[in-house]
């Protein structure tokens, strides 16, 4: 389960959460420009944009969970069990798999209106990428700073929509998840109004009941409401610090505890990480669910010419500041 948003003040902003019962070991990765990016059925792509984000390296090949790249376009892919649907190769089409989808993208699109034409024709299929790593069952967001689009492989095919939410989590599909805001559209942060019955003295006996009825359980229906809700009413100054920790407030919103959500295996779901990347300046800045505390990767400050792939390990132990 996992929520991805946008965010814009001054700069604009781009990131998730990523919440499971365990990790592959992710890392914040660097892909720079000369870096060969292999695809199982075209040409390997040898110069593309360099790309920033989070991301399991397994044999040298980063698969991504959500990126940007230095012209600002972020993508993320989210869970969408039960409802995504891949193809098999098409000799006529463009047949990406979906573990190259965001490199694919991220590294031939400068905006979402060129992400939307790359997408037009594309067959997406799911070779799994090993034995031990099966093909993903995702959709996908991607976003610049003007607009948002929602990217869904099902058994009709390859879907694209508008997103003006600017809001994914999981199931259901994206256009049942946008109409369900119907239900909630009487939700607001001013204090509400008697329209219950005008002989009943009925008023508000605390700030916040505006919101009575957000949904507040951690399904992914929930977690979208809930998300496009703050998010939409969120206010945040310009500067840098200030955008950044209104973005990471608005994931807060959605934030998963460890012991709220079994698993199968006996273990619990939990937001293993949350990202918030300023996709004008480049700055990858997350947390994990051990360490609440920013931490900031640059991609500016790296050599995105070069031809080896940059990484960070996410750092885990939470780290307290002492002021006596």
């Amino acid at each position: 389960m996992c929520t991805a948003i946008t965010y814009k003040t001054k700069n604009f902003y781009f990131g998730r959460t990523l919440d499971h019962n365990f990790s592959y070991g992710e890392e914040i990765t660097i892909t720079p420009r000369n870096y060969p990016i292999p695809l199982r059925h075209t040409e390997a792509l040898k110069q593309h944009y360099a790309v920033i984000g989070t991301a399991h390296v397994a044999g040298d090949y980063p698969l991504y969970y959500d990126g940007v790249n230095e012209k600002g376009l972020g993508m993320a892919g989210l869970n969408f069990v039960g409802n995504a649907v891949y193809q098999d190769q098409d000799a006529s089409g463009k047949n990406v798999e979906t573990f190259e989808l965001i490199p694919w993208i991220l590294g031939r699109c400068s905006d979402v209106k060129e992400a939307r034409e790359l997408l037009s024709d594309l067959n997406l299929m799911g070779t799994p990428f090993q034995d031990t790593l099966p093909a993903a069952q995702l959709h996908w967001i991607l976003a610049d700073r003007e607009e948002a689009i929602t990217v869904e492989s099902v058994k009709e095919g390859l879907r694209i929509y508008d997103n003006p939410a600017g809001v994914l989590t999981n199931n259901p599909p994206f256009e049942q998840q946008m109409f369900q805001l119907n239900n909630f559209m009487h939700l607001s942060p001013k204090d509400p109004q008697n329209h219950f019955s005008g002989d009943l003295p009925l008023s508000t006996y605390c700030r916040g009941m505006g919101a009575l009825g957000l949904p507040g359980d951690l399904s992914s229906q929930s977690r979208f409401v809930r998300a496009a809700f703050v998010k939409m009413n969120a206010v945040s100054g310009d500067s840098e610090a200030e955008s950044v920790g209104q973005f990471f407030h608005i994931l807060g919103s959605v934030d998963q505890q460890r012991g709220c959500s079994l698993a199968d295996d006996g273990t619990y779901e939990r937001t293993i990480y949350t990202s918030c990347c300023n996709a004008e300046k480049g700055i990858y800045y997350y947390t994990t669910y051990e360490n609440h505390q920013i931490t900031a990767v640059h991609m500016h400050r790296e050599n995105l010419d070069g031809s080896v792939l940059i990484r960070y390990p996410m750092l885990y132990e939470e780290q307290i500041r002492h002021q006596n």
